[in-house]
């Protein structure tokens, strides 16, 4: 299962990270963000020990939504030495997500 992080910790978890980086940007009142949820968890599971899954949601944190300019959720980038290196919007397959990673 993939780890909700906040304005709190999104800097040590994401941009200090020592591995890549897969973000879900998500709302809870987002249908396809509900159907994502369980790809990004399998994902999240899939990577482990070779890279990060965690899960924002914007309206918990709509600073951190602000700052990488997410205007549609859901969003998913991917971040590596603290630096956004890939970026998609909208449902995606698990494919397609994971190649976010390479």
């Amino acid at each position: 299962m993939s780890e909700v992080v906040n304005s709190s910790d999104f800097k040590a978890k994401v941009l200090d990270a020592d591995k890549p980086v897969l973000v879900d940007f998500f709302a809870t009142w987002c249908g396809p963000c509900k159907r994502l949820g369980p790809i990004i968890d399998e994902i999240s599971s899939e990577v482990e020990g070779k890279a990060y899954v965690y899960k924002v949601d914007i309206d918990q944190s709509p600073d951190i939504a602000a700052e990488f300019r997410v205007s549609s959720v859901p969003t998913i980038i991917s971040f590596e030495n603290g630096s956004i290196k890939k970026k998609t919007v909208g449902l995606q397959p698990k494919a397609a997500l994971l190649e976010l990673l390479r």
